[in-house]
């Protein structure tokens, strides 16, 4: 099976969970569908929803939770 990134629509801090206490929307193992929600983009306090762009396993995140990231940037791989 083919292996697809998913990058930053912008860029800003990534962050993996909806709220400090909260769990993360996805976790590596999960399988995510075209439109689910992977993680948020902060840009100047404002908070963008990252979108999975194509359905499949999730392999592994590139980036971790609260990193800066640049648009364009690699998130994390899926595999389908």
């Amino acid at each position: 099976m083919a292996q697809r990134e998913i990058q930053s629509p912008l860029p800003g801090t990534f962050y993996r969970k909806p709220a400090p206490d909260r769990p993360p929307f996805v976790k590596e193992g999960d399988t995510v569908k075209v439109g689910d929600v992977i993680g948020l983009v902060e840009v100047m306090k404002m908070f963008n929803e990252v979108h999975a762009d194509q359905a499949g396993k999730v392999v592994r995140f590139l980036a971790e939770n609260e990193a800066a990231v640049e648009a364009g940037q690699p998130l994390l791989v899926v595999e389908g």
